[in-house]
């Protein structure tokens, strides 16, 4: 009987082979065997099924846990086959003592960052009335300075000092005179003589009066020198630009705390944050967590083991909800194959069929054995009990209704 069965095998390669208008390399199409064994039962087609191809039982979700820091393991928190609920922390690396550090600097400067913006706040009436006080005292100083270089501009004395010191002068003349008539008339007297030395006494003190009083007069008619008046002009551009400035502080300040350091402030809180950010995910990263409720089904890496970043450390699956994925469907069948297309599983360990239907379709073909393929995956009505990851199965398409 069974080399019957493989005579009759031969026959139909040899026909699908030579088969008009198809090249002698086109893939053969997927072919069910049954010889009669009751290890696997014949299993009826759904009505219009045409397209059978093999599969097998996959999770429907699983997860190659990796890391993006890299580095050593410090501890490994599960066993293989243990199951895990969500967020829960799988593999710790080392090195949190240092980026908590890290993280509690970002903290501090953060809250700096924040103190300083509020202060900014609080303290805009102050920082007002000292930009107020500052204008009127620049006002000021720019009216005394103003008035000091207008004064360069005129002799030294006004016309009643000059008319005062000329009036001085000629007083001081006439004293200087009759000093003078005096002394002369007891100059050939000794020198020891009373008279003779009160005249003389009294000549000296008449030249100083008369050259204080020239010197006085020449000073009330004489304008002031390049000096005075450069450094008169000095002093009233720089209060000017003091009034100036003063003015820019005061309506920068007229309607709350300056807008800059405002921004300045902002700007500097929401770099403390970023910092923050970053640091508490680069602890994150120092632990690997499950994604999702499931089994861990491998452990590539232990404790005290360097790990590379993007390297898989631990395999996670969920076995909670199985699927079937086609691994021979042909091209030439793929077009007869539809998104919620009902289809009928045959579970060969546990001679089992189930229904099911198509939940995607590969957008991208494979090539097994020469043969171009499209992987199907598909959700079943209900799971056979005993089912497990890995099982093969036997996929038969129906007809969609």
């Amino acid at each position: 009987m069974k080399k019957f069965l493989w005579i009759a095998l031969i026959a139909v390669l040899i026909l699908s082979a030579c088969t008009p208008g198809q090249s002698g390399t086109q893939p053969l199409p997927t072919i069910v065997l049954d010889n009669g064994a009751t290890a696997v039962p014949q299993v009826s087609q759904p009505s219009g099924a045409n397209v059978a191809a093999s599969g097998s039982v996959v999770p429907a979700r699983q997860a190659r846990l990796t890391s993006a820091m890299g580095g050593f393991i410090k501890t490994v928190h599960v066993t293989t086959g243990e199951v895990v609920s969500a967020g829960q922390v799988l593999l710790t690396f080392s090195g949190q003592e240092k980026l908590a550090a890290v993280v509690e600097s970002a903290n501090l400067e953060l809250l700096m960052a924040e103190q300083a913006l509020q202060t900014l706040n609080e303290n805009a009436g102050l920082t007002h009335a000292d930009a107020q006080l500052r204008l009127a005292n620049a006002v000021k100083a720019l009216d005394e300075a103003t008035k000091r270089r207008a004064g360069k501009s005129y002799q030294h004395g006004s016309e009643s000092t000059i008319q005062q010191a000329e009036a001085d002068l000629i007083i001081a003349n006439d004293v200087l005179e009759k000093a003078q008539e005096a002394y002369n008339a007891v100059s050939d007297w000794e020198d020891i003589n009373v008279v003779k030395a009160g005249a003389l006494s009294a000549l000296a003190n008449a030249r100083k009066a008369h050259d204080r009083a020239v010197a006085n007069l020449n000073y009330l008619r004489a304008m002031p020198n390049e000096i005075d008046v450069s450094q008169a002009d000095a002093e009233l551009a720089a209060a000017q630009a003091e009034v100036e400035a003063a003015q820019a502080a005061f309506d920068k300040l007229k309607d709350g705390p300056d807008p800059a350091a405002v921004q300045l402030a902002e700007a500097r809180i929401r770099n403390a944050q970023a910092q923050v950010t970053a640091s508490q995910a680069a602890v994150e990263d120092l632990e690997i967590k499950a994604p999702f409720a499931g089994t861990v089904i491998e452990i590539y890496f232990y404790s005290g083991e360097w790990v590379l970043p993007g390297q898989v450390t631990l395999l996670l699956v969920s076995l909670d909800h199985l699927q079937i994925q086609t691994t021979d469907l042909s091209e030439r069948d793929i077009s007869a194959i539809q998104v919620g297309q009902p289809v009928q599983i045959n579970v060969k360990a546990l001679q089992q069929t189930t229904p099911g239907h198509v939940v995607e379709i590969s957008a991208l073909a494979e090539t097994l054995g020469g043969d171009v393929v499209y992987k199907t995956t598909i959700d079943l009505e209900e799971i056979p009990v005993g089912m497990r990851a890995g099982m093969s199965v036997d996929v038969f398409f129906g007809r969609e209704e």
